[in-house]
């Protein structure tokens, strides 16, 4: 019976590299691809639209390749505090670690709240039993229902072991590439080059607006360091699949915009509300293609909630091994071997989520993405200091022979973290957003301050308390 109610001493390895990979993919290819492609478009034109996802996906891969070093050197469940924890400190760790698992927490809740909206477009008018009105916005039960009952179908999956979330994650994933693949193979037999016109709208400006959406179309690939202790590869193997996993996603968001820039010509485009699935529809002739599409991203919605759940999970117990959170977010499930209290956290937010409504939807992600890219700058600082503090340590995954990437990474992610400030184009919206960010630091203060203090007290005691030596000399 004892050994029964230890705790196992590590994760287990059960992930393959393709496991990994679907992980980091489907991460990244959420509900974005289907809803958004109309809005760079219209915004950029064809050109400006590629160029934009060329220029903003390059950015992401240096922040993908100080990740990818550090992730090969030291491949420990928590990534990025396991990261700034050595390069920095317990305070800096705290800080990264609570801000990415605000962005994690962010994109769980808001794909609660995205599954019943998506929900819209294959069932029209579905809602039944009104609840109550938020900013506009009436919420009714059965909309309610839809995402909370796929908030705890996901959950359970997690809580039962990692390796049937990732064959969900493995499935979903390669049915959302072959549907996009199929939207572009249509667009290329029966869309027409002359839509592409106009190349390029608004010039620079134009460029900039999507520019501004795509780091976080690609937030996901940081979820492969959180899971580094249960995959079953070599060091190198992890960063070389990072990389891997931004650069397919980089192309996957160029053939997407490509295939809808052939098939909806500019009047299409300026009329629809949901281009990538007109796109389809249009590419065969055909309406159930367009809700075939919808399903794909229904798929997107799915695979990126499954893997935040397992990285965020996966940060909240690395956190609380450390003693930075309550010793309860630590627990490892005795039979499923996951961190059980931890994916029922992050379950529980995303059951109440849906209450919040339709609203919710842009407050939640735009909160969440602000923690996102300050953990980026931490990752890349970290990245950094440790080239110059260790510069023996083994890094089976080398991101160049200086700190010029990680300087690079330092930069990128200051000038996204400045994008949320007042006044600027991703400006986090008063009071709401704000009042996310601002809460969710002060729970993360009130951690910290509670958890060193409980800390402090125990060194106190252990120093209190006589040791088996010093009893034994006194009974001498």
């Amino acid at each position: 019976m004892k050994g029964m109610s230890q705790k196992p001493k590590q994760l287990e390895k059960v992930l393959s590299k393709f496991d990994v990979l679907c992980l980091a993919i489907g991460a990244m290819l959420g509900w974005g691809w289907v809803v958004l492609s109309g809005a760079w478009l219209n915004s950029a034109g064809s050109m400006g639209t590629l160029i934009a996802f060329l220029v903003g996906g390059l950015l992401v891969i240096f922040v993908g390749l100080t990740y990818a070093e550090l992730a090969s050197a030291v491949p420990k469940v928590g990534g990025e505090h396991v990261f700034v924890k050595r390069a920095m400190g317990k305070k800096a760790a705290f800080i990264a670690s609570w801000a990415i698992v605000l962005g994690y927490v962010s994109v769980v809740t808001f794909e609660a709240v995205a599954l019943p909206a998506v929900l819209d477009y294959l069932i029209p008018n579905y809602q039944q039993g009104f609840l109550w009105t938020i900013n506009g916005w009436d919420v009714y039960l059965t909309w309610v229902l839809v995402g909370s009952i796929g908030a705890v179908i996901l959950t359970a999956i997690n809580y039962f072991g990692l390796k049937t979330a990732a064959f969900l994650q493995v499935v979903l994933t390669v049915a959302i590439v072959g549907i996009g693949i199929l939207l572009i193979f249509g667009s290329g037999i029966n869309g027409d080059t002359k839509n592409l016109d106009p190349f390029f709208i608004g010039g620079a400006g134009g460029i900039m607006t999507v520019l501004v959406m795509v780091p976080f179309l690609f937030v996901g690939f940081d979820v492969i360091p959180q899971v580094a202790e249960e995959a079953n590869l070599p060091p190198r193997e992890i960063g070389k699949i990072l990389i891997i996993s931004v650069s397919a996603a980089i192309v996957f968001y160029m053939l997407i915009a490509l295939g809808v820039g052939m098939a909806l010509d500019k009047s299409a485009l300026a009329a629809t509300q949901l281009a990538t699935a007109d796109a389809m529809a249009a590419a065969f002739n055909s309406p159930l293609f367009g809700q075939i599409l919808i399903i794909g991203g229904i798929a997107g919605i799915v695979t990126s909630w499954n893997a935040f759940i397992i990285g965020g999970s996966r940060v909240i117990y690395a956190m609380a091994e450390d003693g930075m959170l309550p010793a309860w977010f630590g627990k490892l499930h005795p039979k499923y071997n996951t961190p059980s209290n931890a994916v029922l956290f992050l379950g529980a937010l995303a059951v109440v989520a849906p209450l919040l409504g339709r609203p919710a939807l842009v407050w939640i992600v735009d909160a969440g993405g602000l923690g996102i890219v300050v953990a980026y700058f931490f990752v890349a600082l970290a990245f950094v200091v440790l080239r110059k503090k260790e510069p023996a340590l083994v890094r089976p995954f080398k991101a160049g022979k200086t700190r010029f990437i990680g300087w690079l990474g330092v930069l990128f992610s200051t000038g996204f973290i400045a994008l949320y400030m007042p006044g600027m184009p991703a400006a986090l919206i008063w009071p709401y957003e704000w009042i996310m960010v601002l809460g969710w630091t002060l729970l993360g203060a009130y951690f910290f301050i509670k958890m060193n203090k409980g800390a402090y007290h125990n060194r106190e005691e252990a120093q209190e308390q006589p040791s088996d030596s010093t009893i034994k000399a006194d009974i001498n």
